[in-house]
């Protein structure tokens, strides 16, 4: 069964302040776009959870060493929202993506659109969709962990908090981690119902102490829930073998 939830952005502003996201990307490895979707638009999506048809395939995460908890990978065709999603933030993160990769010495340069690059995920062997949605009860919690798929990624993802913390659950935070040969850094990074944030995936350039960029390793995950019920909707840019 197909969804044909409609993508939209808040009315004010009507288009997310680019520079802002980039600048706090380069800063702190992450940005923050409050009420994305609203609260319609989340329950929906959570109410996806219930229609296996729509998933690929169901992990449960103790049975990984993960943590507590589970989530389901969509399978093609993404829903309508979660496609529109997609599709709307890969161009404008591309330009930030070539940055980083340049200041880091990689080779890799991503094209202007999602779909040249999910080509080259294709023809990589990357064949099977990513986005996810996440589901917690009290106890549950996420390991620090980076969503790499195969050889090639995008380094810049989202996820977008659907329940309401204080409501629907609590504790639950997202969490950041940030390390390198020299020094380490955890930051828990407060959403409401409907946030998105952007972060990067496995690594990003900061400025070196003398000159030019040196690179950090980043993880991510979720503490543990204390109550109630948590649901998170994440939105990964590239495919998966």
């Amino acid at each position: 069964m197909q969804t044909s939830l409609q993508l939209a952005f808040p009315a004010t502003p009507a288009e997310p302040d680019w520079p802002a996201l980039h600048q706090s990307l380069n800063q702190f490895g992450y940005a923050r776009l409050p009420a994305l979707l609203d609260a319609g638009q989340c329950r929906e999506l959570a109410g996806l959870y219930r229609q296996d048809a729509l998933f690929r395939s169901r992990i449960v995460m103790a049975r990984h060493g993960f943590g507590l908890g589970e989530y389901q990978y969509f399978r093609y065709p993404l829903p309508d929202l979660v496609e529109g999603l997609r599709q709307r933030f890969y161009p404008c993160l591309a330009a930030l993506a070539n940055d980083w990769y340049a200041r880091l010495d990689k080779p890799t340069r991503f094209p202007a659109t999602l779909a040249s690059f999910l080509a080259q995920c294709h023809a990589a062997g990357q064949l099977r969709p990513t986005p996810l949605l996440l589901q917690y009860q009290a106890g549950d919690y996420n390991c620090l962990h980076q969503d790499l798929y195969g050889d090639l990624h995008f380094p810049v993802q989202m996820a977008i908090l659907l329940s309401r913390p204080g409501i629907d659950f609590e504790g639950g935070e997202f969490c950041l981690t940030e390390y390198s040969s020299r020094e380490h850094r955890a930051e828990v990074v407060p959403l409401e119902q409907g946030d998105a944030l952007l972060f990067a995936v496995a690594e990003r350039p900061v400025p070196g102490r003398r000159n030019g960029s040196r690179k950090v390793l980043m993880r991510h995950g979720v503490s543990r829930v204390l109550a109630g019920h948590r649901h998170t909707l994440g939105v990964i840019f590239h495919d998966a073998r």
